[in-house]
């Protein structure tokens, strides 16, 4: 990790803590504490800076938090210059994370922490099901969508949508609050919306976005474009401006091959703001064991762009929509499976919500500190909690 080395103004808490001033700890401590006079034993900047410690160093629920933080008390009270010596208990944590204002804040924290530094081109906008909210009996599942720099590894920002379908109409709001400009939006079906590419648009930035039936006209002009041509004999085939490319990557068993044509010729037909290119995009998979092929499947994707031809041959296309997948793997199968957010049960108010905003900011400040692997980080943090520490509280550039 590399500190910063500009001037920094320093600040000191009631407590005696000192720490740089816009750091993550520094705006912790600007969080508005909703608990009554009696409920104020425990600092909310302090405890939300274990939580966030026990996160980066390993646990993920909070009889865990408790415990790591209970075996750890002596070091945690040197370094927050902690008053109190008895670490909370497990429920104090889940009153605290139940406060529908934190997942709020902690959301914008998030969003104003990693909107700094270096951003990639392309930014994904996709939605996660909250499967740990989920409450015995309940139909359906909460959902959250993000703004997600792909190169970066940065949520830039996240919206509650509630069910599934809400998306289409939270999408704005979430994309309303992310710099745009020069920028590339990428998303799945669902967010082919007219208003969304307009939006996109007078914000100066540009998509990548699939098709499907629920676009059924621009769908079916886009199949019918890139169907194949059986031309009666005498006749010619049709003129076409098709350009393609083509990519195989192999891993994991896999082979993929990708292959995309693309087509400038419904631009003014199709009626789509802003559209400059549609596409074809085909991809076949072999699963290999042993040297054999055991398994192949076969999909094919249509799509529209409204970057120009001067602006993305066929293979960046193909590269940026390739790259949308990095939402998966690098926020939510994190979450899920190094976090294990869906795993912890987190039913009660808001619990689910905060503690999903605060694995997005775990997973910022590991991206922060050069760590590419988010498993690997936690086990260093585990055993370095001093630097986990001044994670929180010193501002440092990559």
């Amino acid at each position: 990790m590399q500190y910063s080395t500009g001037k920094i103004e320093r600040e000191i808490n009631a407590s005696g803590m000192e720490f740089d001033k816009g750091s993550v700890y520094d705006r912790v401590c600007k969080l508005t504490d909703l608990r009554g006079v009696n409920g104020k034993r425990y600092e909310l900047a302090a405890v939300l800076t274990i939580i966030v410690l026990a996160k980066l160093c390993g646990e993920d629920k909070p009889m865990g938090i408790a415990e790591w933080a209970n075996h750890r008390k002596e070091e945690l009270v040197r370094l927050l210059c902690l008053n109190w010596s008895r670490m909370p208990h497990h429920n104090t944590y889940r009153r605290i994370l139940a406060y529908k204002v934190y997942e709020q804040e902690v959301a914008q924290l998030v969003g104003e922490y990693n909107q700094r530094g270096e951003h990639g081109d392309v930014y994904a906008l996709d939605g996660k099901a909250r499967r740990g909210m989920r409450k015995k009996d309940e139909e359906g599942q909460e959902y959250g969508l993000s703004v997600y720099d792909v190169e970066q590894a940065k949520v830039l920002s996240q919206v509650e949508v509630g069910r599934k379908e809400n998306e289409i109409t939270k999408a704005p709001q979430a994309l309303k609050s992310v710099k745009i400009s020069q920028k590339v939006v990428t998303g799945d079906a669902l967010h082919t919306q007219r208003g969304l590419a307009t939006q996109i648009l007078e914000a100066q930035g540009d998509y990548v976005l699939p098709v499907k039936e629920n676009q059924p006209q621009l769908y079916k002009n886009i199949q019918a474009l890139f169907a194949p041509e059986y031309p009666k004999p005498g006749f010619g085939k049709i003129q076409t401006d098709f350009l393609s490319a083509q990519k195989a990557n192999k891993g994991h068993g896999r082979i993929e091959t990708r292959t995309i044509t693309t087509s400038e010729m419904l631009n003014t037909y199709a009626a789509w703001p802003g559209l400059a290119q549609v596409y074809r995009l085909e991809r076949h998979f072999q699963w290999w064991r042993r040297g054999c092929c055991y398994r192949t499947s076969h999909e094919v994707e249509f799509g529209i762009t409204s970057l120009t031809r001067k602006q993305a041959s066929p293979l960046r296309i193909l590269h940026i929509r390739r790259a949308h997948w990095g939402i998966e793997t690098g926020l939510h199968y994190r979450r899920d499976v190094t976090l294990q957010e869906d795993a912890t049960r987190m039913t009660v108010g808001n619990t689910g919500k905060v503690m999903a905003s605060i694995n997005n900011l775990v997973l910022a400040l590991i991206r922060q500190a050069g760590f590419h692997n988010a498993a690997q980080a936690r086990r260093w943090f585990a055993a370095h909690l001093s630097d986990a520490f001044a994670l929180l509280t010193t501002p440092f550039s990559r």
